[in-house]
C-alpha cells in the first residue's frame, strides 16, 4: 500500500526461510505489492506458485490481483483474457479495476467491452460511467462524452462529489471539487494555488494536462477546470498555512487524478516538502519530485 514492494517480497521470503507457511492472505498482499510496483514477472510467478507449491486454491481475490497486476503494467489485453478465462466468474470489482486501466491507459475499444461487463453486474455505478467518460475525453470524442452523460440521466445517476480533507492546527478543513465558494478559507486556497501554479510553470515546467475535462471546452476553461480538483486546494492551503518542512497530510475520497498526482511531484520537489495523499485506493507519499507508487495507482 504504501509501495515497499520490493521489501514486502523481501519479507516474504524471510518468512518462507524460516519454515512459516504462507496462507491466502498473506499472498494477497504479496501479489498486490507486487501490482503497485510494477513487478509482472514476480506477480505471475507468486500466483503460479500458490497452486504449484503450497497447495493454496486461489480465490476471487487473487484473481482480482492478477487482472490489476497486468492492468496496471498496461497489458490490457492480457489483463482481459484472464478475467474472461478464469475459472470463477469476474465479478464487478475486477472490471471495474480494468476499466480503471483501460482509463488510465486511453483503449476506448477495450474499456467499452468492460463497461458492457459492468452494465450487466452493476449498472447504477457513477464511477464506472465516469471512467468511460474519462477515455472518450482525452480522445476529444464529445459526442460520446455526452451519450454516457444521458444515459447517466436516464439511469437518474449522479456523479460522487469529491472531497479533500486537511488538518491544520487541530482543525480538519474539507475543500470541494469544482465548487466556487465565497467562504474566505477556499478563496485562501484559491489565491495560494494561483501562486504555486505560477511557480511551477515558471521552476517544474508544468501544464497541466487537461484532456480528462469532460467538456468541449476552451483550454483555458478545462485548465480553471482541473485547478479547481478538492486535493490541490487541500495542498495548496497547506503550503500556506503549515510551517515550513512540516509534512502535508490530505485524505480524499476519490482516486487522484494524474494530473493533480502530477502537481503533486513538482510541489514535492519546488517547495521541498514531503506530501502524503491518501485516496480511495492507497497512499502517495510525494517526495523530491517523486511518489511512492512509482505511477503505478
Amino acid at each position: 500500500m504504501h509501495g515497499h514492494g520490493d521489501e514486502a517480497i523481501q519479507l516474504f521470503h524471510e518468512m518462507a526461510s524460516t519454515g512459516v507457511m504462507p496462507d491466502g492472505i498473506i499472498f494477497i498482499s504479496l501479489l498486490y505489492a507486487c501490482s503497485h510496483t510494477g513487478l509482472v514477472k514476480e506477480g505471475c510467478t507468486y500466483f503460479d506458485e500458490m497452486r504449484n507449491v503450497y497447495n493454496i486454491e486461489p480465490s476471487i481475490e487473487h484473481y482480482g490481483c492478477m487482472v490489476d497486476l497486468y492492468g496496471r503494467a498496461g497489458q490490457l489485453r492480457k489483463a482481459y483474457e484472464f478475467a474472461c478465462q478464469m475459472p470463477i466468474p469476474a465479478n464487478a470489482i475486477i472490471w471495474r479495476t480494468l476499466l480503471g486501466a483501460c482509463s488510465f491507459y486511453g483503449n476506448i475499444e477495450l474499456a467499452e467491452k468492460v463497461k458492457l461487463k459492468l452494465s450487466e453486474l452493476d449498472p447504477y455505478n457513477s464511477g464506472d460511467h465516469i471512467l468511460l467518460s474519462n477515455v472518450y475525453a482525452v480522445a476529444e470524442k464529445w459526442k460520446d462524452v455526452a451519450a454516457v452523460r444521458r444515459s447517466m440521466n436516464d439511469l437518474k445517476i449522479q456523479k460522487t462529489p469529491g472531497w479533500s480533507m486537511i488538518e491544520v492546527d487541530k482543525v480538519m478543513y474539507t475543500f470541494l471539487a469544482g465548487v466556487k465558494q465565497d467562504d474566505k478559507i477556499v478563496v485562501e486556497a484559491y489565491e495560494k494555488l494561483k501562486e504555486i501554479m505560477l511557480r511551477l510553470r515558471l521552476e517544474g515546467g508544468y501544464a497541466p494536462e487537461v484532456g480528462k475535462v469532460l467538456y468541449d471546452i476552451e483550454e483555458e476553461e478545462k485548465e480553471d477546470s482541473i485547478s479547481s480538483h478538492s486535493e490541490k486546494l487541500a495542498v495548496a492551503f497547506g503550503i500556506g498555512r503549515l510551517c515550513k518542512g512540516k509534512k502535508i497530510r490530505v485524505v480524499k475520497n476519490l482516486r487522484i487524478c494524474r494530473d493533480c498526482h502530477v502537481m503533486m511531484k513538482l510541489i514535492s520537489d519546488v517547495y521541498n516538502v514531503e506530501i502524503v495523499v491518501r485516496d480511495r485506493s492507497r497512499f502517495h507519499s510525494f517526495k523530491d519530485g517523486f511518489c511512492s507508487c512509482r505511477d503505478y495507482w
